[in-house]
């Protein structure tokens, strides 16, 4: 099964199953001497583990990491980094009456198309779990970024189902997004969503939304048009990553509503650098980074495992009701923000290091500063 790698120059693989003896990842391309240790890898992945609230499943697993290869004293070697994190929690036996069964709106059916076989035990890799991978990855771009530029990237749920938070995305902060279960840094709108999430999990049902990300400290020049520009390859990341709909970047959709004249983002000099006044182009154009803070949303559907009876068909082709059991998140989106956050990091830590092999002049960042890699 191909498709489970991501970058070129700095190059991840994951592999694991949701309820596999364990998940991990190799990271190729990673340079030499930058301080890393397991606990830089622990502190995303606490962020996006199970069982952290009752608005999440109740799957009880610590994701303890283990850095098999690659760091040395505390330092990368250049060498491959692997990673490996064991399911501790997994329950395969909860999913043997679904191994006969097509789950609405899950991959089941089309696993089972493609592969002529499928793991019924979460769903396999078509599981969330295995973005413990993904997280892990993202932990070791994030403290390159950090280093190299003094590069911040933070995302919040920005919207559950029809209920929306007020919030200016370039301002919002680690500590108010960590502040509530929800992860929304509008303490208002959070209390109605975990209402509703809580809600939707008593009646066996889930729903979806929208995760908001910013990246502060982006190198200018990022992005190879025309087919690899660094919107291209961040939108290819986020619909990687499971139950996502949707991406969009700066004004989105809504900018197709404007006039050029209502769009443009007007360039000025700030302090010796050209920068733009506005920002409806969410940091990029024409597929490079513009030294902008990046600004992008990604869509969440509801969660497809539900307690709720639905109408399906099983593998031989005969029509069943179907009310799944096992435990799942009524609402991905607490879970999915250091998710959105890991692959933003993977991708700019990627188009970095091609840049510079490309010798196209070396990326324009800002100076690092200590501890601003949150």
């Amino acid at each position: 099964m191909p498709g489970s790698s991501l970058g070129h120059a700095f190059r991840v693989t994951a592999w694991g199953e949701s309820h596999g003896p364990a998940i991990g990842v190799v990271v190729d391309g990673c340079p030499p001497g930058l301080p890393l240790d397991e606990a830089d890898v622990q502190r995303e992945l606490d962020r996006r583990r199970p069982g952290q609230s009752q608005l999440t499943t109740t799957r009880a697993e610590a994701d303890r990491v283990r850095i098999e290869s690659g760091v040395y004293h505390g330092h990368t070697t250049g060498h491959p980094i692997a990673m490996s994190v064991r399911n501790r929690d997994a329950r395969p036996r909860d999913y043997e009456a679904l191994s006969q069964v097509y789950r609405p709106g899950h991959a089941d059916f089309t696993f089972e198309r493609k592969y002529g076989v499928r793991d019924p035990r979460g769903g396999g890799r078509s599981s969330a779990r295995v973005t413990v991978a993904h997280v892990a990855a993202g932990a070791v771009a994030r403290k390159l970024l950090a280093k190299r530029f003094g590069t911040r990237c933070v995302g919040w749920v920005q919207r559950v189902w029809q209920i929306s938070g007020d919030i200016v995305p370039e301002r919002v902060t680690r500590g108010e997004v960590e502040a509530n279960a929800v992860r929304c840094p509008d303490p208002e709108a959070a209390e109605r969503m975990a209402e509703l999430i809580r809600k939707a999990k008593a009646e066996g049902d889930s729903v979806g939304g929208v995760v908001g990300c910013c990246v502060h400290g982006v190198p200018t020049g990022l992005g190879e048009p025309v087919f690899d520009k660094l919107e291209a390859d961040l939108a290819k990341a986020m619909l990687a990553i499971n139950a996502t709909k949707g991406f969009e970047i700066g004004s989105g959709f809504a900018g197709a509503r404007l006039f050029g004249s209502e769009h443009n983002d007007p360039f000025t000099n700030v302090g010796g650098e050209v920068r733009t006044t506005s920002n409806r182009a969410g940091g990029v154009l024409g597929g490079i980074s513009s030294g902008m803070p990046l600004v992008f949303r990604v869509a969440f559907k509801p969660t497809s495992t539900i307690g709720k009876r639905q109408r399906t068909v099983n593998t031989t082709g005969d029509s069943v009701t179907l009310a799944a059991k096992g435990r799942h998140d009524p609402c991905v989106l607490p879970r999915a923000v250091p998710i959105v956050e890991a692959m933003a990091c993977l991708v700019l830590a990627d188009h970095v290091l091609r840049h510079q092999l490309l010798g196209a002049g070396g990326a324009r960042g800002v100076p690092a500063e200590p501890g601003s890699g949150s």
